[in-house]
């Protein structure tokens, strides 16, 4: 049976039972001008929010990393994942932060953790031959702005040794609905880490 084609970007598993997920908060600016989902990979932009920053609770001047959503490609650094919004009380109902939106995002950051992602639909399948390698990560679906959950998926058209690629291909997903083939869902986890060890400042 041909594995179902349902994008959700990264999506943080447990590396081990009963090990919390660990996350912390980062701050979206008004003056970001693009969407973010769940699911997506973000990164460090190399300053926090400048004021208090006040959604439920008061988050004081440079306690929020700012971050935008990370680019696809060779050697781009990844802070972590996004897992949820802590939106201002008067949008308690968004399932996204749309363009342009003051937010905090709740971030699935540890070098460690591990994600499972979908394979892109275009290029050729990835092989069992293929685990240990390191791939990309494409955006090539968007974002739904009904469920709020990322299209980001993996790519699937170089997975090589390459060390400047942004994941590293663990194992597919052991579940009774998902075999190797199209839209297969992988386990992988961030290899271009911007808060892994030995990396540069941002």
């Amino acid at each position: 049976m041909a594995n179902a084609n349902t994008p959700k970007g990264l999506v943080p598993i447990q590396n081990s039972p009963g090990v919390e997920i660990q996350k912390n908060y980062y701050y979206i600016p008004a003056s970001y001008a693009t969407a973010l989902f769940k699911g997506d990979p973000v990164i460090k932009t190399g300053t926090a929010n400048s004021a208090a920053v006040i959604f439920g609770k008061e988050y004081a001047p440079g306690s929020l990393p700012e971050i935008n959503k990370a680019t696809a490609g060779t050697t781009n650094l990844i802070t972590g994942v996004i897992v949820d919004f802590v939106f201002n009380p008067d949008n308690l109902n968004r399932t996204y932060n749309p363009a342009s939106t003051e937010c905090i995002a709740v971030v699935a950051d540890h070098p460690d953790q591990l994600f499972e992602i979908q394979e892109e639909t275009a290029g050729t399948a990835l092989a069992i031959t293929d685990v240990g390698l390191n791939a990309n990560v494409v955006y090539a679906e968007s974002g739904s702005t009904v469920t709020g959950l990322s299209g980001v998926e993996l790519d699937t058209t170089t997975p090589a040794t390459t060390q400047g690629f942004q994941l590293r291909l663990r194992k597919i997903v052991d579940r009774p609905d998902n075999a190797l083939g199209q839209h297969c869902k992988w386990v992988v986890k961030i290899n271009q880490h911007s808060e892994g060890l030995n990396t540069a400042g941002i």
